[in-house]
């Protein structure tokens, strides 16, 4: 995929000969002095196209048997698997799934020692390593009066390392009111 500019997401087979491939654009940091925040761009129907005619050829050179190919971008709940997705959706909410429960002495009483699964900002932790920040309040629901004199619920915040983790994904939040920028990012 590097070839045609494109980086590998996922390789996934199905029952039925389904031969599902995620595909995705190469992001780059920006740079720390950079005058504005790089512009997001997106996988296209013209670039699923693309692909999927390269890897028919490449397939069919190879001898793989597959009976439908599936090429698609990574979606609104997009995996994270590598140190670099993290970097790249750092401030975004995710929901990360652990390998074990976290445990009585993790939870300090606060959180349920069995609990595997948080839906949280994904941050920098001031160790180097990365932690979830979440709130168990419940969302407030659309035309609901919420009063002023209510205590929110305390953030809590959970250390973790990429090896602990099963599954982390960018949690599928739909804003139909436009995408919203990173805090602190410029509009463009």
């Amino acid at each position: 995929m590097t070839g045609l500019g494109y980086d590998l997401v996922e390789i996934e087979r199905s029952a039925g000969g389904l031969l599902r491939v995620t595909i995705d654009l190469p992001w780059e940091q920006p740079a720390a002095d950079a005058p504005q925040p790089l512009i997001e761009q997106f996988v296209t129907v013209e670039d699923c196209e693309k692909v999927t005619r390269q890897l028919q050829f490449a397939l069919e050179v190879d001898g793989v048997e597959y009976k439908r190919l599936e090429v698609s971008s990574p979606g609104i709940d997009r995996p994270l698997r590598h140190e670099q997705d993290f970097v790249r959706f750092e401030g975004s909410v995710i929901d990360i799934t652990l390998k074990a429960p976290i445990g009585a002495a993790a939870a300090g009483g606060q959180v349920n020692a069995t609990r595997k699964k948080f839906r949280g900002t994904l941050e920098r932790a001031e160790a180097g390593g990365w932690q979830i920040v979440w709130s168990d309040e419940p969302p407030v629901k659309p035309g609901q009066r919420v009063s002023k004199k209510r205590v929110p619920a305390p953030l809590q915040a959970m250390g973790f390392t990429l090896g602990e983790c099963r599954d982390v994904r960018l949690a599928p939040i739909v804003d139909f009111k436009g995408r919203a920028g990173k805090a602190g990012a410029a509009p463009a």
